[in-house]
């Protein structure tokens, strides 16, 4: 039986059903590089790659992680920013048979080591800068191949190879290892479309890091999904891809949607107020995905005053709530600038690889999150089972459809928490997020009931904080939360109960810097109290509402 999708008569010019080929990552690139080989597929740092170059340059990815040994099933790591090597890894990893896994480039030595175990990888790819921080921590990089590149590696065709002999002390080079000619790689024999292709890291409903296993047809799906809801022709338009590739958003959205159907997605490696306006007045995106922040950002930019901003036909937003006076701000300077574009607010999660679901270009609804994708339906159910509440009624989000997820990489306790068979026959997503939906389909997102704290579009997890301050040994007990915050949206907040007799005068400030030397930049949180005690619910827990409401009476 069919769920049910009362939104379809709101989008006459959208197709209730899409057909979705079964069909590889990188075979969905190579379809769209044959159509249209001298296409400008990658922009970065002025340079222009066009979709020949980049699926040359994908074989030689191949062929140097072969040459390492890497073969179909195995899993790398990938802790890069939106560069060429990011996306040529995608691709050729997929081309292999193998398996990516993202990761943010910024993350400390504890969180990486984590990542690596979590997914068994057999190699790591990364920045220098993150590689030379992180070097002194060898268990990390124990028995795992090790590649280093630069920001400006790819900028250059042609390159000097640089570095000495390969070691666990001195790893590979990008550019050692890109030095082999692609001359006898080839694709990997019935690679399905259903296998595993790439990892990405979400909370999960408990909060904890959890690696969210995709296989290629979904992420393919959602890029089909996504090109349908565009409402504005991909093919020849441009991306401007600020939103990070370990993301969701910034892999699917800003990278893969675009690629898959012939656009170009302009990489910007980190997000600048600055240095995004002057890569839109010089390249005139079609399209610009973000989180609020980034918008607030945007608005107050000097650079773009007076500029022409008429190319922009699509703008989407997610990664957190977008407010009210947020939206009718951006769609004012949009207007003012030239645009006829209106900020398009959708919701989503790393399970269903990301947005699926979208206010439509038409129609807006205040405080709601639009209305699901085609073939992506969603329903509200009880908290406690799987039977659907009334329009308008508060409940728990749930969603089915061809993007879901595989599961969790390793947990199958936590995937049959979250993916669960409901009556109708479907397999449902429980997001852990409450909201509600209307008797025409538009969804409304209430609050999250998992406890990921999300500042600046960054999820950030309280557990894993909680367990860094824990082991330290000035602490007894602690409790971290995100707290509202008029820019970033929230900002995360740490409680600290001191061990008894521990009288240091400094603790906040040791505590803090003990947060910058083992998380983040993002993560680390933006204040720090100590507190006698926290307060518990009858069954013990900390009384996380309570908390926040006390949070001003109760530091010390």
């Amino acid at each position: 039986m069919e769920p049910k999708a009362p939104w379809r008569r709101f989008y006459a010019d959208v197709k209730p059903h899409l057909h979705y080929p079964e069909i590889t990552l990188w075979q969905a690139l190579w379809r769209i590089a044959c159509k249209y080989p001298h296409s400008t597929a990658l922009i970065y740092m002025n340079r222009k790659i066009s979709y020949k170059e980049m699926t040359e340059r994908i074989a030689c990815v191949q062929t140097g992680l072969e040459s390492l040994g890497v073969r179909r099933g195995d899993k790398v790591t990938v802790s890069l920013p939106n560069t060429p090597q990011a996306v040529y890894l995608l691709y050729a990893l997929s081309r292999m048979g193998a398996v990516a896994c993202f990761v943010h480039p910024l993350s400390a030595g504890r969180e990486l080591e984590e990542y690596v175990r979590i997914t068994d990888s057999r190699c790591v790819v990364m920045l220098s800068s993150q590689y030379r921080a992180l070097r002194n921590k060898e268990k990390i990089f124990e028995d795992k191949t090790v590649i280093v590149t630069n920001p400006w590696d790819e900028l250059i065709p042609r390159y000097s190879i640089v570095g000495g002999a390969y070691n666990k002390v001195n790893p590979l080079c990008w550019q050692r290892m890109m030095k082999a000619k692609a001359e006898k790689t080839d694709e990997a024999e019935n690679i399905s479309a259903q296998s595993p292709a790439v990892v990405l890291f979400s909370g999960g409903t408990t909060g904890k890091p959890k690696a969210v296993l995709i296989s290629s047809f979904s992420l393919n799906a959602m890029a089909i999904q996504t090109a349908q809801m565009a409402h504005c022709e991909i093919r020849g338009s441009r991306m401007l891809a600020v939103m990070p590739v370990f993301h969701g958003f910034g892999l699917c959205v800003c990278v893969h949607a675009v690629l898959m159907h012939g656009g170009c997605s302009v990489l910007l490696p980190r997000f600048s107020a600055e240095k995004c306006g002057k890569i839109v007045k010089k390249y005139r995106p079609t399209f610009l995905a973000g989180v609020p922040t980034m918008f607030e950002a945007i608005t107050r930019c000097k650079c773009l005053r007076g500029a022409d901003l008429s190319s922009i036909h699509g703008v989407f937003c997610g990664g957190d709530t977008l407010s009210e006076k947020l939206r009718e701000k951006f769609d004012g300077y949009l207007k003012e600038h030239g645009s006829d574009a209106k900020i398009r607010e959708g919701y989503g999660l790393t399970e269903c690889v990301t947005a699926s679901c979208l206010t439509p270009y038409n129609i807006q609804r205040k405080e709601s999150i639009g209305i699901p994708f085609p073939d992506m339906y969603y329903k509200i159910c009880d908290f406690e089972s799987t039977q659907e509440v009334p329009y308008g009624t508060v409940g728990e989000i749930c969603i089915t459809g061809p993007a879901l997820m595989l599961g969790y990489l390793n947990d199958e306790e936590e995937t049959n928490r979250v993916l669960k068979l409901h009556g109708d026959g479907h397999r449902w997503l429980h997001t852990g997020d409450a909201g509600v939906m209307d008797a025409d389909g538009f969804v409304y997102f209430k609050q999250r009931i998992k406890r990921i704290i999300v500042t600046s579009g960054y999820n950030v997890y309280p557990s894993q904080i909680e367990e860094l301050l824990c082991a330290h040994p000035a602490v007894e007990s602690c409790c971290v939360l995100g707290v509202q915050d008029s820019y970033k949206m929230q900002r995360v907040k740490a409680f600290v109960v001191p061990k008894q007799g521990v009288t240091d005068e400094k603790l906040t400030t040791v505590l803090l810097q003990y947060c910058r030397d083992n998380l983040a930049r993002y993560a680390v949180p933006s204040e720090l109290v100590l507190v006698n005690s926290l307060p518990v619910t009858r069954l013990g827990k900390v009384d996380f509402a309570r908390l926040i409401k006390a949070s001003d009476s109760i530091g010390t």
